[in-house]
Parts: C-alpha cells; sequence; structure tokens
C-alpha cells in the first residue's frame, strides 16, 4: 500500500473533471457520479486509487458504491481506511 494524503483523492477528482470541460468548483457534499459530473471510467479509476494507495477493499460484500458519489464521501472513506491501517 502507498500512503498518500487524502489530497491526492481531491487533486485526481479535480483533474478528471477538467479533462470533462468542468471548470467550475466542486463542492465537498456535491454529486460527481449521480449528477453525471464523472462517468464509470472515472469511478473505475478512484476506486483503483482507493484500494492501491489507501488499501480499501472494495470488493467486501458491505461496501456501498453510494459511498463514493461526493469528494466528503471519498475522502471519509479514505481517512478510515488510514486510520485503521
Amino acid at each position: 500500500m502507498t500512503t498518500h494524503s487524502p489530497n491526492a483523492i481531491r487533486e485526481m477528482i479535480t483533474v478528471k473533471l477538467t479533462d470533462r470541460g468542468h471548470s467550475q468548483p466542486v463542492a465537498d457534499d456535491q454529486s460527481l457520479f449521480f449528477s453525471g459530473l464523472l462517468d464509470s471510467l472515472a469511478a473505475t479509476e478512484i476506486m483503483m486509487l482507493l484500494e492501491s494507495d489507501f488499501g480499501i477493499d472494495l470488493a467486501d460484500a458491505d461496501f456501498d458504491i453510494t459511498e463514493l458519489d461526493t469528494i466528503a464521501q471519498i475522502e471519509a472513506l479514505a481517512s478510515r481506511a488510514s486510520v485503521q491501517a
């Protein structure tokens, strides 16, 4: 597991939004995926970052994909994993 700060998550999301032509700031609690700002490819890339850099096992049967819809939710998930490690 590589240890990165939750800022890596925010930076990755910002780059993905910019690549898709979204230049406006995104609030921490603004929907990323259900709103259509990001697509399933971006979701997969973010999930891979969470698994490789934060050691989060997203294959866990108790994991709920809706926990990844906002920056705040993603950062909270990464923080919880960092504390448990």
